[in-house]
């Protein structure tokens, strides 16, 4: 009886754990077992494995082998576990000197001639490994690039299983080289945002935008079709601050995991922009899918921006699954494979016509909509969604003086007093759990502006005639705070309220 160990990792949400990849060969009768709660994808890797050695023509051990992927009680999914089992049974076998192998992470899917494919999720997953303090990584070729952005890392790559026993001191037979490979992910090219200085007129949703980015508040721009709002909301990520490094990996392993990543670039240093069409299923936009769930638009656009447009033509249960992310800051999906979470703090921008017909706004003199339709329209916009959007502004369309008046500010001029806004704030918020105003809660605010005199007159006016809740109040406190950045006070005053009030509900104070 032999006894091969070497590792590899699982994935369950972004959290990753290392398995301890076990192979015992035993003088019995052949056949190959695998255990450990696999799922069907992984089950198969039995036919995988046995069909790649043979491919590098290495002769496969005739005994009763049996696999344990421990700990066993942990769900695993996927191909990644190939590589790992092949080198254990190797191990076992004596094909491969098994000193040492115990502290190795092998990941990688082999196809049946003995080739490395490429897997979801290596960032991620190499990043546990070495927290785990396993620092010795052996993925294929194609995922050199994205496995060495870990700090920590020691990353050797491999174009077949011929050379990962090569690597490790075996002796296969000599092959013919091989193409490497081709990365088969779907890498979405960063998008360019557009610049402010294209937007013309829009004096107050301009200030709107600029509020929102320089406190992470959400936004809803309401006006008709053709009035920039689209336009508008491609603006955002552009005068938001860069990632930080911390920020950066978290984003990358997001977008490593969905298999949108390019590696060549490096990290993703700039805010995300996902704009899903309003036809887009509750699964595509919050994660889902058969077994564990992988990441939808919400969690792709973690540390960035999400921008529905035409909000009220989404489903209602898309609309309301994104309650628990701007509430938490992350997407808990509960499956019968598992349950898995992902990070979601993004900035949601909603835009949407007054009506159907979207000529409602203004006069509404060539509106064709009915009283009923209107209602029905902006009903698919929940109260308890709402009240949760701290920025409510309109979008008028644009008239002859705002295009005689010519390019508008540029997004490098208002970034960096988004920039300066936001250092501000996060000075103030050192020692706590928080780094942007939107993440502040209420009553925290609130004891810090005591001192200021009528200060929150406005405030508690609008409480008591009930044109604000509770958690209105709170929204307009936090924008008030952000106004205050903005302005480089250190603590908001009267009119910091009455602007924030204007913002948040669309009237004057």
């Amino acid at each position: 009886m032999a006894l091969g160990t070497t590792a590899a990792v699982a994935l369950v949400g972004l959290a990753g754990h290392v398995v301890e990849v076990q192979a015992q060969l035993a003088f019995s009768v052949p056949g190959f077992a695998l255990v450990g709660l696999p799922d069907t994808a992984l089950s198969e890797s039995r036919d995988r494995v046995r069909a790649a050695v043979l491919s590098c023509a290495i002769e496969w051990p005739n005994r009763k082998i049996t696999v344990n992927l421990s700990p066993a009680s942990l769900p695993k999914t996927g191909s990644a576990f190939d590589l790992a089992i092949a080198v254990a049974v190797l191990a076992g076998a004596g094909r491969v000197p098994a000193a040492g192998l115990e502290r190795v992470v092998h990941l990688g899917e082999l196809g049946l001639d003995g080739r490395l494919q490429p897997v979801r999720g290596v960032l991620p997953m190499v990043a546990a490994a070495v927290a785990a303090g396993y620092r010795d990584v052996v993925v294929p070729t194609a995922d050199v690039a994205e496995a060495s952005l870990v700090p920590g890392a020691c990353v050797r790559g491999a174009t077949t299983l011929a050379e990962v026993v090569a690597l490790h001191g075996g002796h296969p037979p000599v092959l013919p080289d091989v193409d490497p490979v081709r990365h088969p992910r779907t890498a979405v090219a960063p998008r360019v945002p557009g610049d402010l200085a294209d937007v013309l007129g829009q004096e107050v949703p301009r200030l709107a935008l600029e509020v929102a980015a320089a406190g992470g508040h959400h936004l809803l721009l309401s006006g008709p079709p053709g009035a920039g709002k689209t336009m508008l909301a491609s603006r955002l990520p552009g005068i938001l601050p860069d990632l930080t490094e911390a920020e950066a990996v978290e984003v990358t392993a997001v977008h490593s995991v969905a298999g949108t990543f390019d590696p060549g670039n490096g990290l993703l240093t700039r805010p995300p922009y996902e704009d899903p069409h309003h036809t887009a299923t509750p699964a595509a936009v919050v994660g889902g899918g058969s077994g564990l769930p992988r990441p939808g638009a919400a969690s792709r656009a973690h540390r960035g921006v999400l921008f529905l447009d035409e909000a009220p033509e989404f489903g209602s249960r898309v609309l309301e699954t994104l309650r628990q992310p701007l509430e938490h800051g992350e997407l808990v999906i509960h499956r019968s494979g598992g349950t898995a979470r992902y990070p979601a703090r993004f900035q949601l921008v909603l835009a949407a016509n007054p009506c159907p017909c979207g000529m409602g706004s203004g006069k509404g003199l060539d509106c064709t909509c009915t009283a009923l339709a209107r209602r029905r329209y902006l009903g698919k916009l929940s109260g308890p969604l709402l009240d949760r959007v701290d920025v409510q502004v309109g979008v008028e369309a644009v008239g002859r003086v705002d295009l005689a008046e010519g390019r508008g500010e540029p997004s490098a001029a208002v970034a960096a007093r988004v920039a300066a806004a936001r250092a501000a704030a996060r000075e103030r918020l050192a020692g706590t759990p928080w780094t942007l105003n939107a993440e502040v809660p209420g009553a925290w605010l609130r004891e810090r502006m005591r001192s200021v005199r009528g200060a929150l007159g406005e405030l508690d006016k609008a409480l008591d005639r009930g044109t604000l809740s509770l958690r209105g109040a709170d929204r307009v406190l936090r924008l008030a705070w952000t106004v205050g950045d903005l302005a480089g006070r250190t603590v908001p005053d009267a009119a910091d309220v009455g602007l924030a009030m204007m913002l948040r509900t669309g009237r004057p104070a």
